[in-house]
């Protein structure tokens, strides 16, 4: 039992390891043993030594195709990341157009919105200066109504003023007459 308990820890040490490092792609070793696991079989799940020796040309030939397979494989994957490379490359572009189309966009729509906000200004402006205007214009009314007032009674005066001189002269032609 003292032999077992060693081999039961080391065996928990090599499982706790292969857990707690991170997946790495199959080893060549791994990938021998699964093409010699395929090729046990064929499409049909049969071993290839369950069938009789007739069969042995179709399965040189299925080895010779997965052979294959596996050669074309990687230069597959490489034509995958220029494909890949090219459409992140176009995708690229074609975000940095819209990009572009955005920020013109944008600056369009702060031109007018300053058009917006100066026209504000302005109409506030405006409305200000309308407010001060009526109110010189009330004051300007109101100067123009006491001196209409000022000038009627001006003409009331000249008019007396003239009547007292009409007057005045009718009694100095009656005390000369009296005099006389």
């Amino acid at each position: 039992m003292s032999s077992y308990y060693p081999r039961t820890k080391d065996l928990t040490r090599t499982r706790k390891s292969l857990t707690e490092s991170p997946p790495s792609s199959p080893s060549p070793t791994d990938k021998n043993y699964r093409h010699d696991r395929l090729s046990r079989y064929d499409s049909s799940g049969e071993s290839a030594t369950d069938k009789p020796l007739g069969c042995t040309s179709s399965y040189t030939r299925r080895e010779t195709r997965l052979a294959a397979l596996n050669r074309q494989e990687p230069d597959s994957s490489v034509k995958d990341y220029k494909k890949m490379y090219a459409e992140a490359l176009h995708e690229n572009e074609r975000l940095k157009s819209r990009l572009q189309v955005s920020k013109q966009e944008l600056v369009k729509i702060r031109s007018q919105l300053e058009k917006v906000t100066q026209r504000h200004d302005r109409i506030s402006e405006r409305s200000s200066v309308l407010e001060s205007e009526k109110r010189e214009k009330q004051a300007l009314e109101k100067k123009v109504s006491d001196m209409e007032e000022e000038i009627k009674t001006l003409t009331e005066l000249k008019s007396d003023n003239q009547r007292l001189k009409d007057e005045n002269g009718a009694l100095i032609r009656v005390i000369s007459k009296l005099s006389k």
